[in-house]
């Protein structure tokens, strides 16, 4: 039975795929292998063979199976999860450690591989053009921590159709501005400094009664897609019978940030105690852009699934499964 191989399978996004996977695969061609960085026992639970391996050391690629169907590249060095500033970190994960990860494609012959790029490439035309579309010319700047990063993820996808181009390599790019979801982490780092996350903060705050601040320009509109529609589509494209692909991961609709504030409100706050909402346009502006999933709905048959408040309302049923747990 050939493998589907999971890359980044111990990060957040990663373990949603593989659960994911299970619930919707109902056929017995394929075996899904999970494969993080952490010590985890949580893939054994539930039935799924897991190796921990450090994808910047091309011998460990040797622990893994030979056997490759496919490979869903979720790993990566990102700024979210970096102490401080290191960029040498991007270059050996980001550029050594995925070239590790097509060479192992290569050397196995893997039919595809599905990798997830940053949207900083492009997003800096959401302020002129906000809707991005997955053609769009790089777009970002130079001057800042996150520059190595964007680069490095463009480099991988440059390296994608090097070995398309080479060896036939199908391969599918999946460009991901932020994806929401619930996860017991519920801090990131921020220009380097451990932080909560910010729709963290505005949970906890409702859940408790506490006001909500709308900060900036309320209207400016943000696509605001769940971890499960990303999922759907990488699922789509480990079948679709296409050579490549380069896709927008997003809903295709904007939500205002008056009404993401809002749906915060009414999915969160308990019956007795309803968070005022304040508004503060004297603050700065949130980022707005909406992603065209054109190419997506056109080549893989993708339809989101979760509007914003259907998003809230199963990440509310995830924390309360967790706390239940």
């Amino acid at each position: 039975m050939k493998k589907i191989i999971v890359f980044g399978a111990s990060g957040d996004t990663g373990t949603y795929f593989v659960k994911y996977f299970l619930d919707h695969y109902t056929e017995n061609n394929f075996e899904l292998i999970a494969v993080g960085t952490r010590k985890t026992d949580k893939f054994e639970k539930i039935g799924v063979t897991y190796y921990e391996v450090d994808i910047t050391k091309k011998e460990e690629f040797e622990k893994l199976p030979k056997d490759v169907y496919a490979v869903v590249n979720l790993a990566g060095a990102m700024p979210a999860r970096m102490e401080g500033y290191d960029p040498q970190k991007y270059i050996d994960v980001n550029i050594t450690g995925n070239l590790n990860v097509l060479e192992y494609c290569r050397i196995n012959g893997a039919d595809r591989i599905l990798f997830a790029q940053s949207f900083g490439d492009i997003k800096d035309h959401g302020e002129t053009d906000i809707v991005l579309k997955a053609d769009m010319p790089r777009k970002f700047s130079f001057s800042t921590d996150h520059t190595i990063y964007v680069l490095t993820k463009n480099f991988m996808v440059d390296m994608m159709e090097n070995y398309h181009e080479m060896y036939g390599l199908k391969n599918f790019v999946f460009r991901l501005p932020t994806i929401y979801l619930w996860a017991s982490e519920d801090q990131y780092f921020v220009d380097g400094i451990k932080r909560k996350i910010g729709y963290r903060i505005l949970i906890d705050r409702a859940i408790s009664g506490e006001p909500l601040e709308v900060w900036g320009d309320s209207s400016r509109v943000k696509d605001m897609v769940y971890v499960k529609d990303f999922c759907q589509m990488l699922y789509k494209a480990l079948f679709v019978k296409r050579e490549k692909g380069h896709y927008n991961v997003g809903t295709g609709v904007g939500t205002s940030l008056l009404d993401q504030i809002k749906g915060i409100a009414e999915v969160f706050c308990s019956k007795d105690k309803k968070s005022e909402i304040i508004m503060k346009p004297e603050m700065p502006n949130a980022p707005q852009y909406i992603m065209d999933i054109t190419p997506a709905k056109d080549e893989l048959g993708y339809v989101p699934q979760y509007n914003y408040i259907e998003m809230l309302q199963d990440m509310k049923r995830n924390m309360e499964y967790e706390k239940y747990d």
